[in-house]
């Protein structure tokens, strides 16, 4: 029989929601091409069963959950184990479950108790972020220790978070595999016109407006001083409930742009491919899916300096700590034409070096065959 792949931590595919739902999208279907089962789980809002569909070649279980908020993704994470083991528990020796994320772990012990292999994906250092309140805060926490013991194997998408969950449990129960993007050589440059942006005119910050994420600080740099350029922003901004989001749209020049949540994937590579400088702020975390987009897109790249984004990024990247050094870098890079091409060309040699896609999907389905139970042998016809 086929292997089987269940995936769980995802709000489901195609991806629409974030970093984990692109990869869980990109190896669903490379597995699917490599003669896997694959089964992903789907977040529904409102009531009704459970059903049952095919998204090019990769089966959806679509899960109805009433609430739409952080307790309706823990209650569907329940449900989504229940359903997963239901099923696992008739094909366990096909069957490997993959979780992407720790926040609900405790949950996997119901997989460990019924002998289902699983790997976990232990994402970043969700229980340092700042926009959780300490309850919250507590619950990942204890829910990242959960996945270290209730695991086969965890996957750890940066070094650092190796290094850190090295703490937790014994170096060889975890397994550094990152992310990878597809190479954005072109794009067309006529999908800046909406925004009116031109090419090389604009720097561009793409990251959910939170603390953690120095949107306030890079805000506050670019608007420092008049640019002639334009700094855009994207993410989905809620100024009218939000005092942090206030905070940044009233430190902002006229310069700034906030284009608000974009998805369509040919204008964000357009974006990333015609920008000028590159701005990722994340202070928290492990390897940042879209910094590694930038990488592919060739984009100049200003980063937090912490040991995540260095690793990421290079060592050719420019990095700032606060709004200060932010605009002493944007003083020194926005204008120096021969060592943004430098730049350009440092990101795409990094990311040939670290984060091509078929490499990293290959890099993944070898680490799922080392854990996945082996199918039972066909037996021999006799004649």
């Amino acid at each position: 029989m086929t292997r089987h792949l269940r995936i769980l931590g995802i709000r489901g595919l195609p991806a629409v929601h974030g970093g984990f739902e692109t990869f869980a999208q990109q190896l669903a279907l490379h597995l699917v091409g490599r003669g896997w089962g694959v089964t992903v789980y789907n977040q529904e809002q409102g009531d009704g069963p459970v059903s049952v569909s095919e998204w090019r070649g990769v089966r959806r279980v679509h899960i109805p959950v009433r609430r739409d908020d952080a307790l309706g993704t823990v209650i569907f994470d329940w449900k989504a184990i229940g359903h997963c083991l239901r099923e696992a528990r008739e094909d366990r020796d096909h069957t490997l479950v993959l979780t992407l994320g720790y926040n609900t772990a405790a949950f996997n012990l119901r997989l460990r108790l019924a002998g289902i292999r699983q790997v976990m994906n232990m994402d970043g250092l969700e229980w340092k972020r700042q926009k959780w309140p300490r309850p919250v805060r507590v619950w990942f926490w204890l829910n990242e220790r959960c996945g270290c013991w209730f695991a086969d194997h965890l996957v750890a998408d940066h070094p650092e978070i190796k290094r850190h969950l090295t703490t937790r449990v014994r170096a060889d129960k975890i397994t550094v595999a990152s992310y990878g993007t597809e190479l954005v050589a072109e794009a067309d440059a006529a999908r800046l016109a909406p925004f009116g942006l031109l090419p090389s005119g604009y720097a561009l910050v793409i990251a959910r407006p939170e603390p953690e994420n120095s949107v306030l600080e890079i805000v506050q740099a670019f608007s420092a001083r008049r640019r002639n350029r334009t700094l855009a922003v994207l993410g989905r901004f809620r100024p009218e409930t939000n005092a942090y989001h206030r905070r940044i749209m009233n430190a902002a020049s006229e310069e700034v742009a906030f284009l608000g949540a974009i998805y369509e994937q040919d204008i964000v590579a357009a974006l990333r491919l015609f920008c000028r400088l590159y701005i990722h702020g994340h202070q928290v975390g492990g390897t940042n899916p879209s910094l590694v987009e930038a990488l592919g897109a060739g984009s100049p790249v200003l980063a937090y300096d912490n040991p995540f984004n260095r690793w990421v990024a290079g060592e050719h990247a420019a990095l700032f700590s606060g709004a200060a050094p932010c605009a002493d870098r944007l003083d020194a890079l926005l204008e120096d034409d021969v060592r943004l091409d430098a730049m350009r060309a440092a990101s795409r040699a990094r990311y040939a070096e670290a984060f091509q896609l078929d490499d990293i999907m290959g890099q993944h389905e070898r680490l799922l065959l080392e854990h996945a139970p082996m199918p039972a042998p066909v037996p021999a016809a006799h004649g």
